[in-house]
């Protein structure tokens, strides 16, 4: 039933979503002539607000490097990094999208072929990102349980859906983030949902959107190229004793700093005193990739935008029946997740997102005029969205702003079609 319920929100019809949009605007029309005109209109009265649903976007916490630097001097990642705190334990289930077993995850079974100094493999979450994790879900206790009583104190498979990338670090996130939310305490089994790699919305998906590949092909060859990142590159390079040749961009430079700072472990001088720079370089080069292109945003984040917007529109929908519908939506996603929703959504800061970072993004309804509402956080902090007038935003105002970005499977699918990106090959 679960399954069922996800599959019909992830590809809901366009039409459906299009006609429940429109009634939305055409309500809010109705309601700001009542009131002489939207722009006059009275600051709304947040004691009348009730709670409705809660969506919360995650990455995943601290882990080991994806790949170590190419230097004599190695940082040690010993295996007892990976004890679980007892606290952090708690049982649950990995199914695929439909209710079947766990997709395989060629991800993980490649990080396991990188054994890093110390012992561990590449790209493991450690317990100094469980802790990150449980801390984050105490934090959501706190606000949905404790401050505002709108979860149960306990895990309820009928309130939480939880969704992961095929990753063991975002799926054991998923698990210390549950455990902290609701205590290790449950009154049905958890399940995590999660999908095949080659089908996967939850992270721009170069093997599956030949357009977004060819796109971003040749700016991934030249981005460390760029005036300013080239010379800070060379300047990096060459004072850690690294050689041109060697393949070693701002991305991995990055990986490895922000993942020794996160464990307290002696990062090279170099990369402590060049911190900023590597992050700030690292995210200049993910922009340059992308380029303020509509398209690649669209390839790289509409269908997850699209998903998030779906529940949103269902829960609104007064046709929706009891139960088809969280209290609480969980997505465990990546870094390179989070830079295009940001981007898209207008309220990215251009700084890295660091790990254990959370986006979420609640829905109101007003108890008098019956409007729906959405405010949104990132790390914890109020922010107002591209197309909204502050940080409480009117719902329809809100998926106007995203609409520009939002893809429906079908129009994914056509976008990202090997016949579409021979088109942009040719130049046509």
């Amino acid at each position: 039933m679960i399954a069922r319920g996800f599959r019909a929100r992830l590809w809901a019809p366009l039409g459906a979503l299009a006609s429940l949009a429109y009634y939305l605007q055409q309500r809010r029309l109705a309601l700001a002539q009542l009131r002489g005109t939207d722009d006059q209109r009275q600051p709304v009265d947040r004691n009348l607000l009730e709670l409705k649903m809660v969506q919360v976007v995650f990455r995943h916490g601290a882990r080991s490097p994806l790949k170590p630097l190419p230097q004599e001097e190695q940082v040690e990642w010993n295996p007892r990094l990976l004890e679980v705190p007892p606290q952090t334990h708690f049982d649950y289930t990995v199914t695929s999208l439909a209710g079947g077993p766990k997709p395989y995850s060629p991800f993980d079974a490649k990080f396991r072929e990188t054994v890093l100094r110390g012992g561990m493999f590449a790209g493991q979450l450690t317990n100094v990102g469980m802790w990150q994790m449980f801390a984050l879900g105490e934090r959501l206790r706190k606000n949905y349980v404790e401050d505002v009583p709108f979860l149960s104190p306990t895990f309820n498979p009928q309130e939480v859906f939880v969704r992961s990338t095929n990753f063991c670090r975002n799926l054991e996130s998923a698990r210390c983030l549950l455990a902290g939310l609701f205590q290790r305490q449950k009154e049905g089994p958890i399940t995590i949902y999660t999908d095949e790699a080659s089908s996967e919305v939850l992270y721009p998906n170069y093997r599956n959107c030949w357009s977004l590949q060819e796109r971003t092909r040749g700016r991934r060859q030249t981005a460390s190229l760029q005036p300013g990142i080239s010379e800070d590159l060379k300047k990096v390079k060459e004072e850690m004793g690294i050689a041109s040749s060697d393949g070693v961009d701002f991305f991995m430079l990055l990986d490895n700093v922000a993942a020794e700072q996160a464990h307290g472990l002696p990062s090279c001088p170099v990369l402590e005193r060049f911190a900023r720079v590597i992050e700030q370089r690292a995210v200049d080069m993910f922009l340059y990739l992308q380029d303020g292109d509509r398209a690649c945003l669209q390839m790289a984040i509409g269908p997850f935008l699209h998903l998030l917007e779906s529940n949103l529109l269902t829960a609104v929908d007064p046709a929706t029946p009891p139960g088809d519908t969280r209290k609480l939506y969980l997505y465990a996603v990546h870094d390179v997740t989070l830079i295009p929703l940001l981007t898209t959504l207008g309220i990215f800061d251009h700084k890295w997102p660091p790990f254990a970072v959370d986006l979420t993004l609640e829905l109101y309804q007003h108890q008098k005029s019956k409007e729906w509402f959405v405010q949104l956080y990132y790390h914890g902090e109020g922010q107002v969205p591209r197309g909204c007038p502050d940080q409480l935003c009117p719902l329809d105002k809100f998926l106007n702003a995203m609409s520009l970005y939002i893809l429906t499977p079908e129009k994914y699918h056509t976008l990202c079609s090997q016949a579409q990106a021979t088109k942009l090959i040719n130049g046509e």
